[in-house]
């Protein structure tokens, strides 16, 4: 894939199609601005800050605004978080809904047609294929996005993280925690 990129990139930019230029600054953009580092930033600071997470939890769009990341399909956001016995997913069944500036593109499963009929239809399994395994009585509650609203999963907090900082903790958020599909690394 990286190969076929190069070799269109070179010949659109050979053809005078596209300005190498605007190149750089599409993928400077999506690899420092926009994208899951930003996200991770947003769940460290609920993890850190009890006022900014209950900010979160009443209007998530401002909260996230607050810190500088808007726009770009996140323009209306809510936080989802998992707790003791619930942990969210997150899904857009009519196409691929994604909130770019928290969490930058979105993966090529999350807009697979198997993925968005049955993660409603069978989440528990779901979400074993990608390794999340729950307790039986854990409820699953499963989150539709839309063009409307966006959705951000803000995991639990890893155990014996207490003495970490923002950046520290924001290391530990993948991108899949916050779709419901992962957990948090591990502290190392």
């Amino acid at each position: 894939m990286a190969a076929r990129t190069r070799a269109l990139e070179t010949i659109l930019v050979g053809k005078g199609l596209v300005d190498p230029a605007a190149v750089d600054a599409l993928i400077e953009t999506y690899e420092t601005r926009v994208g899951p580092r930003n996200g991770a930033r947003v769940v460290a600071k609920a993890w850190m800050d009890p006022s900014f997470a209950q900010w979160l939890r009443s209007d998530a769009t401002a909260a996230i605004a607050s810190l500088g990341y808007s726009g770009r399909q996140g323009e209306h956001m809510r936080a989802l978080f998992n707790g003791d016995g619930v942990h969210n997913l997150v899904v857009c069944t009519l196409c691929s809904c994604y909130p770019w500036s928290v969490l930058g593109l979105p993966p090529v499963w999350y807009k697979s047609p198997p993925y968005r009929s049955r993660a409603v239809i069978d989440p528990r399994r779901v979400l074993g294929e990608f390794g999340v395994v729950l307790p039986a009585e854990t409820r699953i509650e499963v989150w539709d996005s839309t063009a409307e609203l966006r959705y951000l999963v803000i995991p639990q907090r890893p155990p014996n993280t207490d003495d970490l900082d923002e950046e520290q903790l924001a290391a530990l958020v993948t991108r899949d925690s916050m779709i419901g599909t992962g957990f948090p690394r591990a502290r190392p």
